[in-house]
């Protein structure tokens, strides 16, 4: 009982729906392409010219073969050449006939003489309609709706001549002959059936005295027979039909519809996390789109966790100097001195200008992956960049020297020029920050390899006091800020690395910071390693 049961699971749980339209187009296509193979089958089987010519071949050796013998046993040369019809009928009446074959006789003039099947005493039988209902067609009659369907493929893949022949009748197959052709083919009777028809001329000389037409019955019946030993074949077909187009829709429409539902879930969900179904294990193009999508909804679920955090930071951050500014306003009535009240003017004036930073930082930093995705990425020359920028900043200040050192030949870089060129902007102002009068930041490009490809490396280094070892990762987060001594409060927003970071990886890039030491170990600086992919060769 319990095996029985989950039998019935499995199948429930594999039957495809019936709303579903992959799973109805794969039916549909299959047993349409199965129904035109049947068709097909069905419709050549008539059409085969081997079982048409061999009958025709048999029926025209036993018509010469009647006609020699009536040539010989029932013409008369005088005073013309013509055929006896007692003799003829009599020589007829001996011959073997095969039952389901028929011999006329005709003379010269058309008119028939004799007829195998009066001779032998064989009657056909029809059936008449009620009394009071018209009488149909014999030919309509005789002919079903699917064989009428079958006769119009078998008309389509017949020659002309063929079709020609099919509409040919007795009369006319008679008068061709008299005029000294012989006529053979297949042409429907008057009941509407198939007959093979082969009609040849009595010639005891050179005069045709009558015509021998012999036809063949039977055609039909071996038809149905060969319709009929195709039927298991046609079952077997449907069968293995069915059964790939159930594998299909389990296979390839189930998946499909249950990420479609996942994916409808999870924008129902209002950012609670859906897990996406895992499908690792194949190994084919749903696998592939389950993995993309999975890969897809965790990014989206990042993202949304990183606008949150963001979102976090962000009023913690401007709360800060919102809290400042109200408790020097709350404070700044009940100063009694000019002193005092200057002194909070300025620390309001401080903080608006920490608001007026962070604000500005903030809306740079929110509006980098909007810019990123606008911007085409295109080749262009890095080191060319990192000379003209190494120029502006000793021009613009004279207290720190920057040196850049270019040991590579070719710098161009794939990416974004202008956010690029912020990124180490960045990084010379923070190291600006931190090197002492008189001191040399050095900028140097050099060659690399990542992810097996060439890559551009660039350092800059300071000579500063370096960073704590346990925040050489801290330094890249949001909001995070480690100044030297005596730096002012507040004169940055702490997002100028966590931009630089967010760009790089933009670019398919990391950016790392290290402590350069010397020989005995102590801290001589600190060195920030931006690792970017090299532009292909022109």
């Amino acid at each position: 009982m319990r095996l029985w049961r989950r039998l019935v699971a499995l199948v429930r749980g594999i039957r495809p729906s019936a709303s579903s339209r992959l799973a109805q187009l794969i039916l549909f296509a299959n047993f349409i392409a199965l129904g035109v193979l049947v068709v097909g089958m069905m419709a050549l089987t008539e059409t085969r010219r081997g079982l048409v010519n061999a009958k025709i071949e048999s029926l025209r050796v036993q018509g010469e073969l009647i006609a020699n013998v009536l040539a010989e046993g029932a013409s008369v040369t005088s005073p013309t050449p013509a055929m006896n019809n007692a003799d003829a009928r009599a020589l007829l009446r001996q011959l073997y006939v095969p039952e389901e074959s028929r011999v006329l006789l005709f003379d010269k003039g058309g008119d028939i003489v004799a007829d195998s099947h009066l001779l032998a005493d064989v009657f056909e039988t029809v059936d008449l309609p009620p009394p009071g209902e018209e009488r149909a067609g014999l030919a309509q009659a005789a002919r079903t709706l699917p064989t009428r369907i079958l006769d119009g493929f078998s008309s389509v893949l017949s020659t002309a001549e063929e079709r020609a022949a099919l509409n040919r009748d007795l009369t006319e197959e008679v008068q061709q002959v008299i005029q000294g052709e012989r006529v053979a083919g297949v042409r429907y009777d008057e009941a509407g059936s198939r007959v093979v028809s082969v009609s040849i001329p009595i010639q005891p000389v050179r005069a045709v005295i009558g015509v021998v037409t012999i036809e063949s019955y039977d055609l039909d019946t071996l038809i149905q027979a060969e319709r009929r030993a195709l039927v298991p074949f046609i079952l077997i077909a449907a069968l293995v039909t069915g059964v790939s187009s159930l594998s299909l829709t389990v296979f390839i429409a189930r998946p499909i519809r249950r990420l479609a539902r996942v994916a409808q879930e999870a924008r129902r969900a209002g950012g609670r996390r859906v897990k996406m179904p895992d499908l690792r294990a194949r190994r084919d193009e749903i696998g592939e789109l389950g993995v993309s999508l999975s890969e897809m909804t965790e990014a989206l679920y990042d993202r949304l966790d990183a606008i949150e955090r963001f979102a976090a930071d962000v009023a913690h951050e401007l709360k800060n100097p919102l809290t400042s500014i109200r408790s020097a306003a709350e404070v700044l009535p009940l100063a009694k001195d000019e002193v005092r009240r200057d002194r909070l003017l300025k620390v309001i004036a401080a903080d608006v200008g920490r608001l007026d930073r962070l604000i500005t930082d903030i809306s740079r930093a929110s509006r980098v992956d909007a810019e990123l995705a606008r911007e085409d990425i295109g080749p262009f020359d890095l080191t060319g960049l990192l000379g003209e920028l190494s120029e502006t900043y000793n021009e613009a200040q004279s207290e720190v020297r920057l040196d850049f050192v270019n040991k590579v030949r070719n710098g161009r870089v794939l990416g974004r020029e202008v956010p690029l060129g912020q990124v180490f902007r960045n990084l010379v102002d923070n190291a600006l920050t931190f090197s002492p009068a008189g001191s040399t930041i050095t900028i140097s490009a050099r060659r690399g390899h990542r992810d097996g490809g060439s890559s551009l490396v660039v350092t800059v280094d300071d000579q500063g006091p370096g960073i704590p070892e346990e925040n050489l990762e801290t330094i890249f987060e949001r909001f995070y800020t480690e100044r030297p001594k005596g730096a002012a409060f507040g004169a940055h927003s702490g997002l100028g690395l966590a931009i630089s970071r967010q760009i790089v990886k933009a670019h398919g890039g990391q950016i790392y910071a290290v402590n350069r030491l010397n020989e005995d170990g102590s801290v001589r600086g600190a060195r920030f390693t931006v690792d970017l992919p090299a532009a292909p060769a022109e």
